[in-house]
């Protein structure tokens, strides 16, 4: 409809910054509350703790390995019905998990589905602000960075009041109303008029034209090039920066969510009140509220350009030396400490994330980059919480094991990280061009050489994907 078309920059586009703020709430805040399940899960289904982390494991890893499908959806249909579409199959999973019998039921419908349909909500409401926000782009990304943490702030105490009440099966089915939101956000999502936002075609319900002469299996073909041109693995290959801080984060992941999942099992466990326990979460979220979007205004500062990777690995080191806290004493004001230094390190990683991965990658492949990593971050929150599972059943639910392990999975990709990057400028400054990619003028970096075309795909047809490289999908750290 040409009356329902937007301008970027216009009044509209603040109200879908809203729409943004309250999706990212909805999505990224849901696994924060995710730990205030785990007693009650183990003692309905007489699960181990390693069988029992596999669910958030699962949501989690969908959340962020869906990244790909939502891409296809969003460049075919379009932001608003792909966020619609989110909304509708995170409602269904939780109904349906509500009448789980199994734990693998609950893995399927609560786990895969709700995780798909959280991924698909929260990235094509972060996609459409690009298209709405031009020159305040930083400004937008910034506040709708807060949904996150008001999401943090909020879930938890919702889920525990809503436990008590209805317990986990009526508070599970109360989600499933509670992710139709996301259709509402999605409604507002309108289309940018192309006229003028030339790069606002995959807002619209216009794609990628699939090529009507070509027969099924070059369809198949093109679908198996576009996926391995969008797993950048020539970057990662090519890229000395980006593979330091690709591998660095891959392996941070193992120990990053595990606070979320296992601090609020550790506290009860500690004789901590279960209100009192479900706070600590919420205290993180609500210091992420005003932390965050500060911490990411900083850190866009021009001059500070120079020193953002190091800010990055100091970051996630502190976050990794703050958990050591949880093994020494669980009593409740050094639990709420905790948490206040946690969310401080937290903000700063969230915030310096994507900024050092524009640092160490050229714009113009970014989305690439930043879809293998995802990609690679889903791999390792699938493991993190079954590992830190079995490490629990094997130490007769000894929680601080898990908060080791934790701290040295962190510890050591910062250690990992700053001494890369050290590495790789000191090659630059002897003039050794190995590694020192990210440091070229963008417009120096040769394109890396195309992949070769495969049997009954047509030559032409890169050039005929030009949505395959300009959606940038974001997720959360």
């Amino acid at each position: 409809m040409p009356g329902a078309l937007e301008r970027p920059e216009g009044c509209w586009a603040w109200v879908v910054l809203l729409a943004s703020v309250v999706a990212q709430a909805l999505t990224l805040g849901f696994p924060a509350c995710i730990g205030i399940f785990f007693t009650e899960l183990q003692r309905e289904f007489q699960a181990s703790n390693s069988e029992t982390s596999w669910f958030p494991s699962i949501l989690t890893a969908m959340l962020h390995a869906g990244g790909p499908l939502c891409s296809i959806l969003v460049g075919r249909f379009g932001c608003r019905p792909t966020v619609m579409l989110g909304g509708v199959l995170a409602s269904l999973g939780m109904v349906a998990s509500s009448f789980c019998r199994s734990l693998g039921q609950l893995y399927l419908a609560a786990g895969f589905f709700t995780g798909l349909g959280l991924c698909f909500s929260f990235q094509s409401t972060i996609t459409v602000l690009g298209f709405y926000f031009t020159r305040r782009r930083a400004l937008a990304n910034a506040v709708a960075s807060v949904g996150v943490s008001l999401g943090i702030t909020l879930w938890p105490l919702l889920a525990r009041h809503l436990l008590e009440e209805l317990g986990w099966r009526g508070t599970f089915l109360v989600f499933g109303g509670v992710f139709l939101h996301c259709c509402v956000c999605g409604a507002i999502l309108r289309p940018v008029a192309p006229s003028v936002a030339p790069g606002a075609a995959p807002a619209s319900r216009e794609g990628p034209p699939v090529p009507s002469k070509s027969p099924a299996p070059g369809r198949l073909a093109a679908c198996g090039r576009a996926t391995l041109r969008y797993l950048a693995f020539d970057i990662l290959w090519q890229n000395g920066g980006y593979r330091v801080f690709t591998l660095g984060v891959t392996w941070m992941i193992l120990g990053f969510p595990l606070p979320q999942v296992f601090l609020v099992p550790y506290a009860i466990r500690h004789g901590v009140d279960e209100h009192k326990a479900a706070l600590l979460i919420s205290i993180i979220g609500f210091s992420n509220i005003f932390l965050r979007p500060m911490a990411g205004l900083v850190a866009g500062r021009p001059n500070f350009a120079r020193y953002r990777k190091y800010l990055f690995s100091l970051a996630v080191l502190l976050n990794g030396l703050t958990n050591l806290v949880c093994t020494v004493s669980a009593n409740y004001r050094v639990l709420v400490g905790y948490c206040l230094v946690y969310s401080v390190s937290m903000s700063v990683v969230g915030a310096l994330f994507f900024q050092v991965l524009m640092d160490v990658v050229p714009m113009d492949r970014f989305s690439r980059a930043l879809g293998l990593c995802t990609i690679l971050e889903s791999i390792s929150i699938l493991l993190s919480p079954p590992m830190a599972g079995f490490v629990l059943d094997s130490t007769d639910s000894n929680f601080s094991y898990v908060f080791y392990m934790s701290s040295f999975f962190i510890v050591s990709s910062a250690l990992f990280m700053g001494g890369g990057f050290c590495a790789l400028q000191r090659k630059e400054r002897q003039g050794r061009p190995a590694g020192t990619e990210a440091a070229i003028p963008e417009a120096a970096i040769p394109e890396a050489a195309p992949l070769p075309a495969l049997p009954g795909e047509d030559p032409g047809s890169a050039e005929k994907q030009p949505c395959t490289e300009e959606i940038t999908y974001v997720t959360s750290v």
